[in-house]
C-alpha cells in the first residue's frame, strides 16, 4: 500500500494538559517513591515551537515502517530548512508523502523506509515541493 497522509492544522488556542510523572521515567527498576503524578504538561508546548506553521499529519500506508506505522500522527513543521537525511512531507505530482530525504550532489531522491519500495528521484519534469519536516511522531505502542 503506498503511504498517504491527513493532515489537519494545529488548533491555536487550544491547550492539551495531561497529567505527568514528576520525576523521569526509568527503563530500569522502578522507585516507590514515583507513584505520584505532580505536574501537568501541555503536549502542544511541548511538541510544537512554530505554532503559526505547524501541523498534525495521520499516517497511511506502509512506505515508512520501521519508523513510522498507519495511525501514526506525525508533528510537521513547515518553517524548517531541508536538510540532508530528514523526514519530510513531500507534495509529488499531486500527491503528498512522507519520505527520508536524500541530497546527492545536484539530485534529489525520496526514500522510502520500507525495503520494498524504490527511492524516487526528482526531476525537473516533477511536480515538488518540500511541505514540511517531521520533528515528532506519535505512535500507538499496543
Amino acid at each position: 500500500m503506498v503511504l498517504q497522509l491527513q493532515i489537519c492544522k494545529l488548533p491555536t488556542l487550544t491547550a492539551f494538559r495531561v497529567p505527568m510523572v514528576g520525576t523521569p521515567v526509568r527503563a530500569g527498576y522502578p522507585s516507590p517513591a514515583d507513584d505520584f503524578l505532580e505536574d501537568f504538561i501541555d503536549l502542544n508546548k511541548e511538541l510544537v515551537k512554530n505554532k503559526a506553521t505547524t501541523f498534525y499529519a495521520r499516517v497511511v500506508g506502509n512506505s515508512m515502517e520501521t519508523d513510522f506505522s498507519e495511525g501514526d500522527v506525525l508533528v510537521v513543521d513547515r518553517s524548517l530548512p531541508l536538510q540532508n537525511k530528514k523526514i519530510a512531507v513531500c507534495f509529488v505530482d499531486g500527491s503528498f508523502t512522507v519520505k527520508k530525504v536524500r541530497l546527492e550532489g545536484n539530485a534529489l531522491y525520496l526514500e522510502a523506509l520500507n525495503t520494498a519500495f524504490e527511492p524516487i528521484r526528482i526531476t525537473e519534469d516533477n511536480q515538488f515541493l518540500i511541505w514540511g519536516i517531521v520533528t515528532y511522531v506519535v505512535k500507538r505502542v499496543w
